[in-house]
């Protein structure tokens, strides 16, 4: 294991609004802050996205199962943010629920909001981590 130790810096709220696209406007708030290091939590809707729940079997690199929101679903997760060179990387994996119905996932494409979504951003300070593309696994990990 590696760690890093920092402290809590800015807190920014955040709402998006319907049809508001999720994870480009949550690169897009890294990029205008500047924030090079966060943590964040979504609670609200979602009209639609796409999820990965996991590989199809355990072996690397691994080969992603895809999940499909093609409708409105509740959602609340938790995510990160690091820089990728010039880039910021959102990494959010949440639940997401219509009626009876639980998926929980990796957020990766097509994040489109149902009405409101809330957006909760803490900066973190002294934190170097960057995100750098694994040659081993083909993702791009946290790299400390």
């Amino acid at each position: 294991m590696k760690y890093q130790t920092g402290k809590p810096g800015r807190v920014l709220v955040a709402k998006f609004e319907d049809h508001d696209d999720v994870l480009a406007n949550l690169v897009g708030l890294a990029k205008t802050e500047d924030i090079r290091a966060g943590i964040f939590y979504l609670v609200g809707g979602m009209r639609g996205g796409r999820i990965v729940v996991g590989p199809e079997i355990d072996e690397v690199p691994p080969k992603p199962v895809w999940r499909t929101l093609g409708e409105t679903h509740e959602v609340v997760g938790l995510g990160t943010i690091f820089w990728q060179g010039d880039e910021p990387k959102v990494h959010f994996h949440g639940a997401f629920g219509k009626k009876d119905m639980v998926k929980v996932g990796c957020l990766r494409e097509q994040s489109e909001t149902f009405l409101v979504l809330e957006a909760v951003i803490i900066e973190m300070e002294g934190i170097t981590a960057t995100r750098e593309l694994d040659p081993v696994t083909g993702l791009v990990l946290l790299k400390l």
